[in-house]
């Protein structure tokens, strides 16, 4: 069995049941009890629910024995937020003088294809960096929902730091809350040579539009599914990049003042038919936007019939 083939396998096909059956055999052969534990969560999946409660004990017991010694390879510093089988799965860091080496160490999980690097708390960031819901109403200063773009200012982190890392394997990337700037895109930009990434965070980094562009003009980033840009001084000028993408399902604008001429050059975009979720508000279109997005017939009528409620 070769077993790097297998992982490479599993990482692109990560709900592959048989092949992870497969890959249990050869952790059982070397003494790791994830593939006890592989076998255990597929049998819990076929179980009746009256006999779930014992699986699920035996897996319990199996986790509380062995998970401390399952992430050796990942930094002291770094939290595991989602896992698959045992394997860490979805990672956080925060950003440090170190957070290269930190990267670099988390990179080399067997099966990390989410990486989370966020704002350094010691530096007077928000130290709540694992709460999800920041990005619904906390947080905003004084501009009011929508309202006029402050002056945009240089990013405060050297994302030079992080050029040259091997991510082929990630998936996922959440930079949220980081302030990148514009030329910290585009250094992000030239240093994501892979062409796995589907889903691309990064709201509150002030990339502005250069930073959008500069993102757009990738050759790798052409298969992002998921996109989030809240506040981060995006125009209508911005928006004509995001035409760089037309694979987007999912595509966050909240807090960018894009006005009419936004709306219509959201609607002017490949991926347009294609949407399952847009986060936008009403202010950052103005009522004529609205009015473009609710009467668009290239807009998925779900979608639509939202903005006809606006």
């Amino acid at each position: 069995m070769q077993v790097t083939a297998v992982e490479d396998a599993l990482r692109a096909h990560p709900d592959d049941l048989a092949s992870w059956r497969a890959y249990s055999d050869w952790l059982l052969e070397h003494g790791d009890a994830r593939g006890t534990l592989i076998r255990l969560e597929q049998r819990l999946a076929r179980t009746r629910p009256a006999d779930r409660p014992a699986v699920e004990r035996e897996i319990a017991d199996l986790v509380a024995e062995h998970e401390d010694g399952w992430d050796d390879g990942l930094p002291a510093t770094a939290r595991v937020l989602a896992r698959r089988y045992g394997f860490a799965a979805e990672v956080a860091v925060q950003w440090s003088d170190d957070v290269r080496e930190a990267v670099e160490q988390v990179l080399h999980g067997r099966f990390v294809t989410t990486l989370r690097i966020a704002p350094n708390a010691a530096a007077g960031e928000d130290d709540d960096w694992d709460d999800d819901d920041w990005d619904d109403d906390e947080g905003d200063d004084d501009e009011g929902e929508g309202g006029p773009a402050a002056e945009l200012r240089p990013g405060t982190l050297d994302m030079r730091l992080l050029d040259g890392l091997d991510v082929g394997r990630l998936v996922e990337l959440d930079l949220s809350y980081l302030d990148l700037g514009p030329d910290g895109a585009e250094i992000l930009a030239a240093s994501l040579r892979t062409d796995r990434l589907r889903a691309l965070e990064l709201r509150y980094c002030r990339i502005g539009d250069a930073g959008l562009a500069a993102l757009g003009a990738s050759p790798h980033l052409g298969g992002l599914r998921r996109l989030r840009l809240q506040r981060n001084r995006v125009t209508a000028e911005g928006v004509r990049s995001l035409h760089r993408f037309p694979e987007l399902t999912e595509l966050d604008l909240r807090y960018n003042d894009i006005g009419e001429a936004g709306a219509e050059a959201l609607l002017a975009a490949p991926f347009v038919g294609s949407l399952a979720r847009l986060w936008l508000y009403g202010s950052d279109v103005g009522q004529a936007g609205v009015r473009k997005l609710a009467h668009a017939a290239n807009l998925p009528s779900g979608l639509r019939s939202l903005w006809r409620c606006v």
